[in-house]
């Protein structure tokens, strides 16, 4: 895993503190009224240009850090894009990974409930191999306590240990002295000094976060850890993007909440990040993000409605959303926030196949009406209490069948988790001798199992998708084996016998 405690956060708040702290800096000359307001303007433009300069040489040597820290990451993540650079010190030569998608995940430590494991969990369950060879998912432990950032890193790990390994999760986290004094803050807008604080420090890690992604990837999606995502969400994504790619926008938006899935371009973080920076006490993130789109094309000549349409045009709306909140408990202490998007609609939670004709049964018990029957005939999810080794479930079918290809997946989008654990796949062949002839005449990988069973696969991350060899066939009956107790449900979202 790739975890690393960045240590640049007092650049960070200098660049945002000189950047709106200029204007009380510039003296009075006494002279007369218009003359003072073209000195002090044109005094203040070029306080501004050389400031801005030095904001951007700040953000340039914190961006060559993260860069340099960067060059420790996994290799085995595969790319679509790589830029090979060289380390001046020793001449290594280090590749800096680049995917078409980055997400930014900031997480907190949360008084009543923590939603990451779900929401991480949400986001990878329908993607597929080679999606999740072209995406990073970066969660950012916005918390300065290193035991706690430890027990995020070491939670992540042991949750989702295959995306860990293959780069696809990584955990980075500020050093203790990122953040800024929070007890010099002003109060504004009517809001107590606890939301200042919050959403001050909210600004900070959402530039962080974006300082951190800008040369990682193509596109950046910022999310927040209490959402829930759609199934196929990076498919329909991405469709939508590469419609829009050739057109002008500031970003492109997959919910209408907030700043959940919000899309940038990489190659626009930096300027985005600066523009917070430097208004990072001053307001809520998702107002300074208008703000940013009022200075690019607002006319203050023009009325409230040309501005708005312009505006728009910057930002471009996906429908349906393909991200909900979920969380009930805000990260800020003692607020609730039932936000719920309403163009989210409704979750599918089983794909339907057309499958041969079988007699079914298990040892395992349904939950609620979610049987097995209804799983296999298309019309609901098979969804069972914990089971236990040696539990199965079987498919007798009327009569011998040659099956090409089988596909068993388990776990759904609300309930991820509930998978199959070291299950197998065994056949039946029709032919009680070719079992024994295809082990003993064959390189195959599959073996004898009881009652004339043969091994034919297993589950892998709660999936089970193969092809059944011809050595085996016709099949009488096919069946799913648990070698040993389970500590979650386990629910069938998706049953493919194809014939």
């Amino acid at each position: 895993m790739r975890f690393y405690s960045v240590r640049f956060g007092c650049l960070l708040a200098f660049a945002g503190f000189v950047s709106f702290t200029w204007i009380k800096s510039i003296p009075n000359h006494g002279v007369s009224t218009v003359q003072l307001d073209l000195q002090t303007l044109y005094e203040r433009l070029s306080v501004a240009e050389q400031l801005g300069g030095e904001v951007r040489k700040d953000l340039s040597s914190m961006l060559e850090e993260l860069k340099n820290i960067s060059k420790a990451v996994n290799n085995t993540h595969h790319t679509t894009n790589t830029t090979t650079t060289t380390n001046n010190n020793n001449n290594n030569i280090s590749t800096i990974l680049s995917v078409s998608v980055v997400m930014g995940i900031p997480t907190v430590k949360r008084e009543k409930q923590s939603y990451l494991v779900s929401t991480l969990s949400s986001l990878l369950y329908s993607l597929t191999p080679s999606q999740k060879r072209d995406i990073l998912i970066i969660v950012f432990v916005a918390e300065t306590d290193s035991k706690y950032v430890s027990s995020i890193a070491e939670i992540i790990a042991n949750n989702f240990p295959t995306e860990v390994l293959s780069g696809l999760l990584e955990v980075v986290s500020p050093s203790q002295y990122y953040y800024p004094d929070f007890s010099v803050l002003k109060e504004t807008f009517g809001d107590s000094m606890d939301r200042v604080k919050w959403r001050t420090k909210q600004n900070l890690d959402f530039s962080f976060l974006m300082l951190y992604a800008q040369d990682k990837g193509t596109y950046y999606v910022q999310l927040e850890d209490d959402i829930i995502a759609k199934g196929d969400y990076l498919r329909n994504m991405m469709t939508y993007t590469n419609e829009e790619a050739s057109k002008e926008w500031l970003y492109l938006e997959f919910s209408q909440l907030g700043f959940i899935g919000k899309m940038f371009r990489t190659s626009d973080l930096p300027m985005i990040s600066e523009f917070f920076l430097m208004f990072q006490r001053d307001k809520p993130i998702d107002w300074l993000l208008d703000h940013i789109l009022w200075v690019k094309v607002c006319n203050p000549e023009r009325d409230v409605k040309d501005c708005s349409e312009r505006k728009a045009s910057l930002r471009r709306r996906y429908k349906p959303s393909l991200f909900q909140h979920v969380g009930l408990h805000s990260s800020l202490s003692g607020k609730l926030q039932n936000l719920k998007d309403k163009d989210f609609g409704s979750q599918t939670l089983f794909k339907a196949h057309s499958n041969p004709p079988a007699a079914l049964s298990s040892s395992l018990k349904a939950y609620q009406g979610h049987s097995l029957e209804r799983m296999y005939k298309g019309e609901d999810f098979f969804w069972a209490s914990s089971p236990v080794k040696h539990d199965y479930i079987l498919f007798n079918f009327s009569q011998p069948i040659h099956i090409s290809r089988y596909l068993f997946r388990s776990g759904n989008i609300q309930h991820s988790g509930d998978k199959f654990f070291n299950t197998t796949v065994e056949v039946l062949p029709s032919n009680a001798s070719a079992l024994v002839e295809a082990v003993n005449g064959s390189t195959s990988s599959f073996q004898q199992s009881e009652k004339g069973f043969a091994v034919i696969g297993e589950f892998e991350n709660g999936v089970a998708d193969g092809e059944i060899e011809e050595a085996l066939q016709p099949i009488s009956a096919l069946r799913l084996v648990v070698h040993s107790d389970a500590v979650v449900w386990a629910l069938l979202s998706e049953i493919l016998i194809k014939v």
